[in-house]
């Protein structure tokens, strides 16, 4: 399915997963609901807790993860880039694959949208191998439907390996 970009002007709910590694990472996803909601009209509907979480990859920082559900009415190209701006902002430089950065922000769902393009996979294509994406949105967004498996998030997180994953209680 093609979404134009010039015709979804409705609202919509989103999710999207946050991480950072570097610098002070709580204070940076916090920051990022602001700078989100401030400069581009998103609406924060909910975030889960942060979680402490092992990275993939390369040896490096632990990360902080979590999830927000927001609702918008940028079509899911435009969200794209302004999640892509919102990093470069924060002080992102892609590097390549499994980096350490300051912040990390991945549209995970867009409504209940299935999208596939050079540029954009919705669901996002890794987030039902990833328990850091599954914890924090299961907490949020239990009942949330894969549109390609029809499983709940609740369902999938459940079956995710969540050795490593400890919630920072005070978030």
């Amino acid at each position: 399915m093609h979404i134009d970009d010039r015709c979804t002007n409705q609202s919509q709910q989103i999710a999207i997963a946050l991480g950072s590694n570097l610098g002070d990472s709580v204070a940076i996803l916090t920051q990022a609901f602001a700078y989100l909601t401030g400069n581009y009209g998103l609406k924060l509907i909910c975030h889960s807790h942060w979680y402490q979480t092992p990275p993939l990859g390369p040896p490096q920082p632990d990360f902080i993860n979590g999830c927000a559900v927001l609702e918008m009415t940028h079509s899911p190209g435009d969200l794209l880039q302004i999640l892509l701006a919102t990093e470069r902002h924060f002080g992102r430089f892609r590097r390549g694959k499994w980096q350490a950065r300051t912040l990390d922000l991945d549209m995970i769902f867009y409504g209940h949208e299935m999208l596939n393009t050079p540029d954009l996979t919705i669901p996002h294509p890794e987030y039902h191998h990833r328990a850091f994406v599954l914890v924090p949105l299961a907490e949020i967004a239990p009942d949330w439907r894969d549109p390609h498996t029809g499983l709940t998030v609740r369902i999938l997180a459940q079956k995710a390996d969540r050795s490593g994953i400890m919630i920072i209680r005070d978030s």
